[in-house]
């Protein structure tokens, strides 16, 4: 027993500390640009960022994940309580579909790196309906995914459908019957699909509905008069979120903020079957009351045992998070997303990394 406190208090030690409140404050550390066309060259957004700290800081670097985004940043000092921005160019030329990339911005504040995030969707007019696109065959109806990924939907405002294109490669036109799936997901589809054509099916996940904040994966099953397939199964992708209108200046003044005392837990090398623990300090540094909605874990080797749920300004709550290593060797990268009430950064993620070893 002792020896078992002893790798636990080991391990626990090298936690690495986030600082309760980020020294550069963005409005937004996520940008979706959305569908955007080839034809139209790079797109561009900046995320504006304030200094929240009493001396002035200087963004040192900026890095992006890919060489398809180039970055562009406040060169001078940002003085305290002044903002500048940093500048994401994405260039769509020869990348067609969906992209999610990633920008790390480094400051002479400390060594962390912030991240900053853009994604969208890459579509090309001249070849969308290019036969060669509807690579998944599911009978004789061809797609272009196993999967229809919504991306985000919110739990407080009206979703809109999603279009989906799909070929009939075959000389028969093929009927839909209806479809099967959750009461808060409705599939739209075209009464019959002609030989050799494109058709839409339109796909609407109701978060209102579902009520239950998060990443959510759900099946649904068309139904036609396909002979060779005549149900075809795909999988709906969703992320369940809350919707925040843009706020003014003294509105983001007065708001709550979400704080955490840690976002990156790394428990090192430990042995199959060591049971890690932490607790995780949620601070509302903001000016109004903040309501933590729901806390979402991407393993079930991780559990969570929540603080209280709504915090005034200034005040605090723990949730202890539990990482059970039994039956798990190799590197360990999970994490827990939690979504409050905080409007400019309303999801925030924990993640905890571990090397286990038999």
């Amino acid at each position: 027993m002792m020896k078992n406190l002893l790798v636990f208090f080991l391990v626990i030690s090298e936690v690495a500390f986030g600082q309760l409140a980020e020294p550069l404050f963005f409005r937004e550390k996520l940008h979706d640009f959305g569908n955007i066309k080839e034809a139209d060259g790079p797109a561009v957004f900046e995320f504006v960022v304030t200094n929240k700290t009493t001396r002035p800081i200087k963004i040192l670097s900026v890095k992006a994940s890919c060489g398809c985004t180039t970055p562009g940043w406040t060169k001078d000092p940002i003085a305290s309580g002044a903002s500048g921005f940093v500048k994401a160019s994405f260039d769509p030329k020869g990348r067609p579909g969906y992209f999610n990339k990633t920008l790390s911005v480094t400051t002479d504040w400390d060594g962390s790196a912030l991240v900053l995030q853009i994604k969208g969707n890459v579509v090309n007019p001249s070849t969308e309906n290019d036969p060669a696109s509807f690579s998944v065959a599911k009978g004789n109806l061809h797609f272009k995914a196993n999967s229809f990924n919504l991306d985000k939907v919110f739990i407080n405002r009206e979703s809109e459908p999603v279009s989906f294109l799909m070929r009939n490669p075959t000389k028969d036109s093929i009927h839909f019957l209806g479809f099967i799936g959750p009461n808060y997901i409705n599939v739209t589809t075209p009464k019959v699909i002609a030989p050799f054509s494109v058709a839409s099916i339109k796909v609407l996940f109701d978060g209102r509905m579902k009520g239950q904040y998060g990443f959510t994966s759900e099946n649904v099953e068309l139904k036609t008069d396909d002979k060779e397939m005549p149900e075809k199964s795909f999988s709906v992708y969703a992320t369940v979120e809350e919707y925040f209108p843009k706020l003014s200046d003294s509105e983001l003044a007065n708001a709550p903020v979400l704080a955490l005392s840690a976002n990156v837990v790394k428990f090192g090398n430990v042995k199959a079957g060591t049971i890690l623990e932490r607790e995780i300090k949620l601070t509302n540094t903001g000016k109004s009351d903040l309501t933590i909605r729901h806390a979402q874990t991407n393993c079930s080797c991780l559990t969570i045992i929540p603080g209280h749920r709504v915090l005034k300004p200034g005040e605090d709550t723990s949730i202890k998070i539990s990482l059970n290593t039994t039956g798990r060797t190799g590197p360990q990268n999970k994490s827990v997303t939690i979504y409050s009430t905080d409007p400019q950064n309303p999801v925030q993620r924990i993640t905890f990394t571990a090397g286990v070893v038999n």
